[in-house]
């Protein structure tokens, strides 16, 4: 029997130097080990750096689609654990810039993608610009990753409002580098009683990631962690953060599928031009 749907998680944060990156490959990896089909999108245009995280080196990226030497399918390589990722185009300051005709170009090419995927993890670059929120706006999901730092917690606090200011909801909180759970917790707790107060919205909470040197070792040995070091604290919270990923299945009935992603984000940035 055909899969009905696939989601469709974006994972965003302030500015850069919060983890997000490393957040996205481990959470894709993790799925991908617990037998679901992922694919990554390295969505920061700009500054990619997913191939990095997963250990593998990409001969073409999204550059070369955008000038019509390969097509998306060409570009496609595989990470760990079967994880597929779409490699961004790192450097390239023309990628960082795009119009909203080349932006809804490069999403349309992933209509050629035939295969069947559980998930799609978009990971957006750092800031607010309007690719950022095109891309936040097709996901189904949206993931903030943010530390109990007052920077972090200034610029987290400024990505929901101005998705918030988008009309967009399942804004997911994802603290990382905490001491405990229940640091975690109180994060989400503190920072959602601001958006309920300020902004008469709310977001939930998924789960944290703890602290752990163990990070630091796997991102310089460009792996990730789950597969580096996969008794080590923050593997096993990345374990229960795709559980908890998976458990958000049930909740939103949208015939999630890569054309809805492909719509959604030209519609977005249509109005750029």
């Amino acid at each position: 029997m055909a899969k009905a749907s696939i989601q469709i998680i974006g994972v965003a944060s302030g500015k850069g130097g919060v983890g997000k990156t490393t957040v996205s490959i481990n959470l894709a990896v993790k799925l991908a080990s617990l037998g679901k089909k992922v694919m990554i999108f390295d969505a920061d245009l700009g500054l990619a750096n997913a191939q990095l995280a997963l250990g593998i080196r990409a001969p073409f990226n999204f550059s070369h689609v955008m000038s019509g030497e390969k097509t998306l399918s060409e570009v496609i390589i595989d990470g760990p654990s079967g994880v597929k990722l779409v490699p961004g185009a790192s450097g390239i300051q023309h990628m960082a810039s795009l119009t909203g005709t080349e932006t809804a170009g490069i999403i349309q090419a992933f209509s050629e993608i035939e295969d069947e995927l559980d998930y799609l993890i978009v990971d957006v670059a750092a800031g607010l610009s309007d690719a950022v929120m095109a891309f936040m706006s097709a996901c189904q999901y949206r993931i903030v990753v943010l530390k109990n730092e007052p920077y972090s917690i200034a610029d987290a606090y400024g990505t929901i409002k101005v998705m918030m200011q988008h009309n967009l909801d399942r804004i997911l909180l994802v603290p990382n580098g905490v001491e405990s759970q229940k640091e975690g917790e109180r994060l989400y707790t503190s920072i959602n009683s601001v958006i309920q107060n300020f902004l008469g919205g709310q977001v939930k909470y998924l789960y944290s990631i703890s602290a752990d040197d163990m990070v630091v070792r796997s991102i310089k040995a460009s792996q990730p962690l789950v597969t580096y070091a996969p008794t080590s604290a923050a593997s096993r919270d990345f374990t229960q953060l795709a559980k908890q990923v998976m458990a958000l299945d049930s909740e939103v009935p949208m015939s999630g599928k890569i054309q809805f992603f492909v719509e959604r984000v030209a519609s977005q940035m249509a109005n750029r031009d």
